[in-house]
């Protein structure tokens, strides 16, 4: 039995596939249309999707939105605050967009509606059983935090088997993430998911204003709970964008914000000492309503093992002190914690809670994007003009790891392409740690970013220990642990201006090939940890091969692993490769 599950019509639109309850493939949208964040319907990813079905038809299509949900509820606010109305017409046509899914996946050549049953799964149930029926256990605390979805912005619950039992909610207007995002904001970074930045910036602050941010959101039990005199969604809505393209989310914070902390930040302006002690007390009252909803949750449940999903399950700064500050000894995060999982969690849904079947997967990586054989690769460089050493995997490995530790920044495009937003050790580009003079050179050469964000460590799960103060392992990217005190000095480039690092613990059974690289960099080094940053330059993740040779040709990378392929780069490029840029634009 094949399941589509589906983000549509919101940010991050993804698209996931399972046969018999096992995940297949799964893929953003933008990684194939490069629109980062896009929104609408994931045409492309549904097509990619169904291209792995074997010839199978599918059968059910799961979608993360319910545009029933809370409907009554919707329908009161806006009788209460009518100078909404505009907006609650954008919000409708949105979600009769959702409603009407099977007639635009006809349309798209997706499937056919008299062939599919359609399930709507509300947003946050989708979220819960991404995180839990993704995860290796039978019984969990689960809980969901972000902005907002179908009119709520957090849930939690408890997982048992295959079924997931709701036990708390807090709806609109009140909002944890919506409350970071209007920081975010204010601190100049008004892009759609941009949160990532303050919380980078954070780490370069005191946290001096969190009595002001107390005044501003608070915690009872497990309710959040805003001061709506400093936000604006819930009297005159929000400016949202979400039928193709990029995301456009308005400002959600009221004039009143500046009493209590000075005129905001404008956008590309310079950072001062103050922007980073905002940025380090928001992310301050993040974490005291995020682990006190945590502990709450504990209490209730009384079970030590927990699930996260949502936005702010990508804050891997609070993440990174959860066994420190709540109970919880056990701990799954989704990979793709964001909206892009909900498809996942959608199509979990439909398999375990509407067709009661069993549990059999677990998802212990995120390669189920698309893969490219050595002859199409072949072709591509062929066509590009550049010639590459073809090297067996050992000394493919023996070549790359010299050159990272002989000072070369290298790109590393191998396998399937990672879901979610981080790259693991298949669409990454390396570096290493040692050289503390790296991360300036990253950002000047290639990735052209805010210098106060830092580069993460990718490390042999077994020697994490050595490294890192909490030895929990962190596969996915999505936790900071401090680094030991006496390790600091070895990998420079890798610690935060807080001492930490948002590490990835790698392990052989996962991805293999990257193990061994990581391997061979610490036999040849004694350390064995790379610099881990993803492979794109202000764009989404590369998916293709004539994409990463784009992206290599135009930065300043030093040489392309890609595939069994060594390519060095020298100091002139040919009329070829230039032409292939131009046509990649």
């Amino acid at each position: 039995m094949n399941i589509l599950g589906l983000n549509a019509y919101h940010g991050d639109a993804s698209a996931a596939l399972f046969a018999d309850g096992r995940l297949i493939t799964a893929i953003e949208e933008e990684r194939l249309n490069r629109v980062k964040h896009w929104a609408g319907l994931p045409v492309h990813a549904a097509q990619t999707c169904l291209d792995h079905c074997d010839g199978r038809a599918v059968d059910h299509v799961a979608i993360s939105r319910n545009p029933r949900a809370h409907l009554w509820r919707k329908l009161v606010r806006v009788a209460a605050h009518p100078e909404s109305f505009g907006r609650f017409a954008s919000r409708t046509r949105n979600s009769m967009q959702v409603a009407n899914l099977s007639l635009g996946l006809e349309r798209a050549g997706i499937t056919r509606r008299d062939k599919i049953s359609v399930h709507f799964v509300e947003h946050h149930r989708a979220h819960l059983a991404s995180a839990f029926f993704a995860s290796p256990f039978d019984e969990a605390a689960v809980v969901s935090v972000d902005g907002f979805g179908d009119f709520t912005s957090m849930m939690w619950g408890v997982g048992r088997g295959h079924r997931i039992s709701p036990q708390g909610s807090v709806r609109f207007p009140h909002s944890l993430g919506l409350f970071y995002t209007a920081f975010t904001q204010f601190l100049g970074f008004p892009g759609y998911g941009e949160e990532y930045k303050m919380m980078g910036l954070a780490a370069h602050g005191e946290p001096r204003f969190l009595p002001q941010m107390r005044n501003v959101i608070r915690v009872e039990r497990d309710q959040m709970r805003l001061n709506l005199d400093y936000f604006t969604h819930h009297s005159r809505g929000v400016e949202m964008t979400w039928d193709g393209g990029t995301p456009v989310v308005g400002s959600v914070c009221s004039p009143r914000i500046r009493e209590l902390l000075g005129p905001a930040r404008a956008p590309g302006s310079e950072i001062k000492s103050r922007h980073a002690d905002i940025a380090a007390s928001a992310q301050a009252a993040l974490e005291e309503c995020y682990f006190a909803l945590l502990n709450y949750v504990h209490r209730k449940t009384g079970l030590k093992t927990l699930c996260l999903a949502g936005g702010v399950a990508l804050n891997c700064a609070a993440n990174g002190k959860i066994f420190e500050r709540t109970p919880f000894r056990e701990l799954y995060i989704q990979p793709a914690a964001h909206d892009a999982g909900t498809s996942i969690g959608a199509a979990l849904h439909v398999w375990h809670e509407v067709l009661g079947q069993p549990r059999s997967f677990v998802m212990r990586h995120v390669f189920y994007g698309p893969e490219f054989s050595e002859e199409y690769i072949k072709n591509e460089l062929n066509d590009a003009g550049l010639s590459g050493g073809r090297f067996e995997e050992d000394a493919l490995i023996e070549q790359t790891a010299g050159a990272i530790a002989a000072g070369a920044i290298v790109g590393w495009f191998q396998g399937r392409m990672e879901f979610g937003p981080r790259a693991l050790g298949n669409r990454s580009i390396l570096a290493d740690p040692r050289r503390l003079e790296i991360k300036d050179i990253l950002n000047r050469r290639i990735k052209h970013r805010e210098t106060f964000r830092p580069f993460c460590p990718s490390i042999l799960k077994e020697a994490a220990p050595d490294y890192f103060e909490t030895h929990y392992p962190s596969p996915f990217m999505v936790q900071a642990y401090r680094v030991v005190p006496c390790q600091r000095g070895r990998i420079p480039a890798a610690v935060h201006a807080d001492g930490t690092g948002r590490l990835q613990t790698v392990e052989r059974v996962t991805n293999p090939r990257f193990w061994k690289l990581l391997r061979r960099f610490g036999q040849i080094t004694g350390v064995p940890v790379l610099i881990n940053t993803s492979f794109n330059e202000n764009e989404p993740i590369v998916n293709t091969p004539r994409e990463a040779l784009d992206c290599f040709l135009r930065t300043d990378m030093d040489a392309l692993a890609i595939g069994p392929f060594l390519v060095r780069k020298d100091n002139s490029k040919s009329d070829a490769c230039l032409a292939l840029v131009e046509a990649c634009k």
